[in-house]
């Protein structure tokens, strides 16, 4: 019998055995496991992106809406964070309002209002601005969808149609005074654009009826918002 040689083993005995890693490499549970692990990696950045986003987004966000409030309610009235002391309430003319409260050295100065009343073509976003005795500080339009060219003199870039609002009251304007010209008011309306204005000239008043009949209540909703 010849002797057994290396040479005249077969090819498959003659190669060396796989190590057990090599093994379990080739297996699906490792091919599965690995790609599971990069999926899980990449999720994770995914996630870790979308959350600094988001804190960027609401960072922006509160430095616009800040920007917006210093527009109607000068600094030296507020120490407080208006934003951070908000809160909501429910009228049956104005419907869902926002308000942000101004305070300095905890005392309450003014209140900001944000509400929606419907113009031409949609919500009239808007910011009310009053101060602790009753007086509008201020009233700028966030947003709308009124005709260009007629009802856009609402915006303060384009018209001070907005500003005539600045300093008026309940006790300095009486209430005839409160609509457009065209109504026996004391505003102006835009030709072609009457509804516009009115609708504007309407929701101050309203706002400021609130602010007068819901003084307490407000008081009430200030503390509860203050942590």
């Amino acid at each position: 019998m010849n002797p057994t040689t290396q040479d005249s083993l077969p090819a498959a005995l003659g190669e060396p055995e796989p190590s057990r890693l090599a093994r379990w490499r080739s297996r699906v549970g490792y091919q599965g496991l690995s790609l599971g692990i990069v999926c899980g990696a990449a999720v994770l950045l995914l996630m870790l992106g979308d959350l600094a986003t988001r804190e960027q987004i609401a960072a922006s966000r509160q430095q616009d809406q800040l920007a917006m409030l210093r527009q109607v309610l000068p600094d030296a009235l507020y120490d407080n964070d208006p934003l951070g002391e908000a809160f909501t309430l429910e009228d049956a003319r104005l419907g869902q309002v926002q308000v942000y409260p101004a305070s300095n050295s905890g005392e309450l100065t003014a209140l900001v209002f944000q509400i929606s009343p419907i113009g031409w073509a949609g919500p009239i976003t808007l910011l009310v601005s009053v101060e602790r005795g009753g007086a509008i500080l201020g009233v700028r339009v966030l947003g709308h969808k009124e005709t260009p060219g007629l009802a856009d003199k609402i915006e303060v870039a384009r018209s001070d149609w907005i500003t005539r609002f600045d300093g008026l009251s309940l006790a300095n304007t009486p209430l005839p005074a409160w609509g457009v010209k065209k109504d026996g008011g004391q505003f102006d309306q835009f030709a072609g654009a009457t509804i516009t204005p009115r609708a504007i000239v309407r929701a101050v008043l309203q706002t400021l009826q609130v602010q007068q009949e819901q003084g307490d209540a407000f008081a009430e909703k200030i503390q509860e918002a203050r942590p």
